[in-house]
């Protein structure tokens, strides 16, 4: 049995905007198995070398500095997390910190039916799976592998496990699956997931990435009220990304509207990298070294104060800079595709979504 959390003694880091420290996105890898179009839509992508890749111990020591700053939400990602070998033994190794009271983690669930056992007795505490369309056809097409069976396979194992609290993620992007949001959310309903619709976002690797295919926040509410009727916003006090509704019925789902509506204003998350690099905002293009100063022996003191340091100066607002890009007509890719191959962490599939 783990420790009861340590929530009392938590400190409360802010930024220069008064955004909490509380939540870190932790990639166990850059690699993919999937080559989703609005990720992923290059051929040829360049890796992070292997032995730069931070190993469980350095993840679990770094994630520790992050919690004794206030961090209690951690979020396993990559690229596709299931990727990385022996998972379960980073989950149990940060479950042995009593002040992380939220281990979640975010996949395309193509691995997930074979491992979603062990990831439940490991201690993780929740699911998300990404799952853009119902139609095997669509999937292929989108993701240029044929593995949707496996998806399907794997958000049944997510329930089999004894996992509750699952999320879909859906990214909607007009003219491919904006027919399917209503369909998704009976899907939904059967697995009993609640399903996040994701903006389209220009975020770095989406080079392919324009905003006449980001399927707003108000076309997809538009859209879902001709169907079902009224939806009312559920009201509560989060920093979460995704709005909540709901249906008539009572079936909640989410919006993430970072294009559209950016909600930078609350935003309490940071992303760090397979290989240490830690991004304060998803849309910056420079990072802070965090492998390189453990590796050479920093004291633990010096590194958080590091942190402390990078958290309390942080004025990024993303989201919101790009939305100001709009009025003038200039908002494009964020990051030109040769850059990207000079230095891959600035791809979305690097530091993690």
């Amino acid at each position: 049995m783990s420790a009861a959390p340590l929530k009392s003694d938590l400190p409360v880091v802010q930024d220069t905007f008064g955004r909490p420290l509380r939540s870190l996105r932790l990639s166990v890898t850059d690699r993919c198995n999937l080559r989703c179009n609005y990720c992923m839509p290059e051929e040829e992508y360049t890796w992070l070398p292997r032995e730069t890749l931070l190993t469980f111990e350095e993840m679990t020591t770094l994630t520790e500095f992050f919690t004794e700053l206030g961090v209690d939400k951690v979020r396993l990602t990559g690229g596709e997390p299931l990727l990385r070998k022996d998972l379960p033994t980073l989950m149990r190794m940060l479950r042995r910190n009593p002040r992380i009271t939220d281990l979640a983690l975010t996949t395309n669930g193509v691995l997930l039916a074979e491992q979603a056992q062990a990831f439940y007795d490991a201690g993780l505490h929740r699911v998300t799976v990404s799952l853009d369309t119902l139609k095997p056809e669509r999937f292929k097409a989108l993701t240029r592998r044929d593995m949707f069976e496996s998806v399907l396979k794997g958000i049944e194992a997510v329930g089999q496990a004894g996992f509750k609290g699952l999320k879909l993620d859906t990214v909607a992007i007009r003219g491919y699956n904006d027919d399917e949001l209503t369909d998704l959310i009976e899907y939904g309903k059967r697995m009993e997931a609640e399903v996040r619709f994701i903006e389209y976002m220009d975020v770095g690797g989406a080079t392919d990435w324009s905003m006449d295919k980001v399927f707003s926040r108000q076309a997809i509410l538009a859209l879902l009220e001709q169907r079902y009727g009224h939806i009312e916003p559920v009201i509560e006090d989060s920093s979460a990304p995704a709005q909540r509704f709901s249906l008539p019925d009572g079936t909640t789902f989410g919006i993430i509207s970072s294009t559209t509506v950016p909600f930078c204003s609350t935003c309490d998350r940071s992303r760090l990298t397979a290989d240490g690099m830690w991004f304060l905002c998803l849309y910056a293009t420079q990072g802070v070294d965090l492998r390189q100063s453990l590796r050479a022996g920093v004291s633990r003191d010096e590194i958080k104060a590091r942190i402390l340091a990078g958290w309390q100066g942080r004025a990024d607002r993303g989201a919101e800079r790009r939305k100001e890009l709009e009025p003038l007509g200039i908002r494009a890719r964020l990051v030109e595709i040769e850059r990207l191959r000079e230095d891959p962490r600035l791809e979305m599939h690097t530091r993690g979504g």
